[in-house]
């Protein structure tokens, strides 16, 4: 197989026909046709499914497209990179951010990349952590921000910040300015499922202490979770910066750990094993200022560089 084959096969399941891919790629539709069943030939196995609504893909067609994908992406950033070695980076740079990271990190990204680097145009991938690994490591992110250091040696996690987690009330809840981990025998609590990385840490940090959460609601949704406390189905455990405006408003209420208090880790993670062009390395630089500023603003509540504790 070549890049053409590739490019074109990505095309006709995108257009979910061979007749409209032939139209678009302004390749006659026979040639194509003949292209794919010599692909379908070469690699012992059908690719796709012909049906009256058009065509769709088997499972050895998803793998296809999934790696013509990768392959092509590859090659066109190996491409900008070359074409740009002496001059301003430029290209496109994609970066998976969990939710509570994008609403903080986003915006001030995008502004300096623009102000520094107009040339290079940054997507944010927005999704829960597990979905960004998985983005990550079949190369459809650049880089990433998440909680969980990846076990991939293919996958740097280089630490970026800690940010505190708070007990988090009702608004109109009585609670201690300051409270233990152990305060929490007994409590009702609205937590995210065992699935979740942050529900891993509180079972941990809760275990030594002989306390398993009486837990009335999982859900994995940081804003149903605060719906949920201000509503009085229990208390939680979640980042201060993700509770501030709730605060602020009056909705909820918190409660800090005591010493040494309860943290979670943040990590830059980016790919070490593929093509890396100047655009995802002046990203990278520039997230890692970004983040520094915010944290020295005091615009990430409650967070601090790794190692300030």
């Amino acid at each position: 197989m070549d890049t053409r084959q590739l490019r074109y096969f990505v095309e006709i399941v995108d257009q979910g026909s061979i007749t409209r891919a032939a139209s678009t790629l302004n390749v006659a539709q026979p040639a194509l046709s003949l292209m794919l069943k010599r692909m379908e030939a070469d690699l012992g196995t059908r690719l796709l499914l012909r049906g009256r609504s058009g065509v769709t893909p088997t499972e050895a067609g998803s793998l296809l497209l999934q790696r013509a994908r990768s392959i092509l992406l590859d090659l066109s950033r190996t491409e900008a990179d070359i074409r740009n070695l002496d001059a301003d980076p430029s290209g496109p740079v994609r970066i998976g951010l969990p939710g509570t990271i994008s609403g903080i990190v986003a915006l001030p990204l995008i502004e300096a990349a623009r102000r520094r680097y107009p040339r290079i145009k940054i997507t944010v991938a927005e999704a829960m952590s597990g979905f960004i690994s998985s983005w990550l490591a079949e190369g459809g992110v650049d880089l990433a921000v998440l909680y969980d250091r990846s076990r991939d040696p293919a996958i740097a996690s280089e630490p970026l910040l800690e940010e505190e987690l708070v007990v988090i009330w009702q608004g109109e809840a009585e609670r201690l300015p300051e409270m233990s981990l152990a305060g929490l025998r007994g409590v009702p609590m609205v937590l995210p499922s065992g699935a979740h990385g942050l529900r891993s840490q509180i079972d941990a940090a809760l275990a030594p202490l002989g306390i398993a959460p009486n837990v009335t609601i999982e859900i994995d949704s940081y804003a149903n979770i605060k719906r949920l406390v201000a509503a009085g189905y229990g208390a939680s455990i979640l980042p201060m910066h993700a509770v501030r405006d709730e605060v602020h408003s009056g909705a909820l209420t918190v409660s800090r750990i005591a010493e040494p208090g309860l943290w979670r880790g943040a990590h830059l993670m980016y790919p070490v094993k593929r093509p890396v062009t100047s655009a995802q390395t002046a990203v990278r630089d520039l997230l890692r200022d970004v983040v520094n500023d915010l944290l020295a603003g005091g615009h990430w509540a409650a967070a601090r560089l790794p190692g300030d504790g």
